[in-house]
């Protein structure tokens, strides 16, 4: 089972359009705004269908529930890459945040409910993190299609269409999986079974201090990566055509000449992060625990947020890609440690609905700060001419620091006790 799972995680991140989104989206028209918009309604469906789907497979099936996921991830595809107007692209979006609602949370529970089966249960943090490290080389493997891709046709819409065939291979892994990984059906199937599951799951979350605070450190982390990691791609795509300036750019369009550099530096992202996620049981070991393993990892992200602010202010375009990289490090070395402290939190027969909770969570604080990240970045472009990006380090390093005083307190309160 474990090359399932990790044929899993390849085959999910085989997203060719994911390195070059922002650009197309930019090709099309469209403003940071309006992409800070479009990445709401996303989330916004995300959040709204989140716990529902949870619960849904909890009682439904987690197989039947994955496959029915990756089936409208294939119509998002295609919605994104036949619009031609905001309404068409906000469609693709929405079925996206569908297919993320019904994905996320219930892989995870089934890895856990195998490990259960295996008495290996003191192996989730490795086990996991050897997962996503997988997922991470899918992810490095489809940026070199995806680049060799543009490199050849200058076409960005063609990722889209592109980005199916991996999903029919990841149904057809699905039908693999044992039943037994379904968990054991709470109740009926009807829409009174779930409601009474999810409101019991809600409880349980609300008057647990140590839920609660599992979930808002997912908000903070995990809304500053998803709301800011995409803005490396205009970065990228200036250094590329300033660099390729003259002869070695003559006859390639500004895509293919961003493709030169979105290629490499993605994949070295992606391997680093393989690297990173495969790794975050050694540092959890050295840390001496998963909870001060992340205090470190959040001072990493403040340190992080702390450089790029002056590099993008001043124009350092090398040390800004070198923290957009760092910051993907970081991400993937903390979520698999994160996870491992939701295990702790919640019973086996709730863990889907709890997961996605945490999802949800997240999502909304992406719901929130990505348009108005879009709009002050817009804003600021239109003051000073050009694509203005500080806003994006200024709002990392905020949400950072509040976040590291958080867990400061945190640490004392646990030294306090143990004395």
């Amino acid at each position: 089972m474990l090359a399932r799972f990790c044929l899993y995680g390849f085959l999910k991140n085989q997203r060719y359009f994911e390195p070059f989104l922002a650009l197309y989206l930019l090709s099309r028209g469209l403003s940071f705004f309006e992409i800070g918009v479009l990445i709401a309604a996303r989330e916004v469906t995300t959040n709204l269908l989140e716990v529902v789907s949870g619960a849904a497979a909890d009682v439904w099936g987690r197989r039947r529930t994955l496959i029915g996921a990756w089936c409208v991830y294939i119509a998002s595809f295609a919605a994104l890459a036949m619009a031609d107007a905001m309404a068409g692209f906000a469609a693709g979006m929405v079925l996206f945040g569908v297919g993320e609602a019904f994905r996320s949370g219930t892989h995870k529970a089934m890895i856990f409910a195998w490990l259960r089966q295996q008495g290996r249960e003191k192996e989730r943090t490795a086990i996991y993190g050897l997962t996503r490290s997988w997922s991470k080389l899918g992810s490095a493997a489809s940026v070199v299609v995806a680049a060799g891709f543009v490199l050849v046709s200058d076409d960005l819409r063609g990722l889209l269409w592109a980005s199916m065939a991996p999903c029919v291979f990841g149904v057809i892994n699905f039908l693999g999986y044992p039943a037994s990984l379904d968990g054991e059906r709470v109740g009926g199937r009807g829409p009174r079974e779930i409601v009474r599951l999810l409101l019991e799951t809600l409880r349980g979350c609300a008057r647990s201090p140590g839920l609660r605070g599992l979930i808002a450190g997912s908000m903070g982390f995990e809304g500053i990566f998803t709301s800011t990691k995409d803005y490396i791609q205009p970065v990228l795509k200036a250094a590329a055509i300033a660099a390729l300036a003259g002869v070695w750019g003559q006859g390639l369009g500004e895509h293919q000449q961003a493709a030169l550099l979105i290629g490499p530096v993605f994949f070295g992202v992606y391997l680093m992060s393989a690297v990173a996620s495969r790794r975050a049981s050694a540092l959890v070991a050295r840390a001496g625990s998963e909870a001060r393993a992340s205090r470190w990892l959040w001072g990493g992200l403040l340190g992080c947020f702390g450089l790029l602010t002056p590099a993008l202010v001043l124009g350092w375009s090398w040390a800004v890609i070198g923290c957009f990289v760092l910051l993907n490090v970081l991400h993937d070395a903390w979520r698999p440690i994160q996870v491992g402290r939701f295990d702790d939190h919640c019973d086996e027969q709730q863990q889907a609905t709890v997961l996605s909770i945490e999802s949800q969570a997240s999502s909304l604080a992406t719901m929130i700060a990505a348009p108005l990240l879009g709009a002050a970045v817009d804003v600021v472009s239109a003051r000073q001419g050009g694509e203005a990006l500080w806003p994006v380090g200024v709002f990392g390093l905020l949400v950072a620091l509040a976040f590291v005083a958080v867990e400061a307190r945190g640490a004392r309160r646990e030294g306090s006790s143990a004395r």
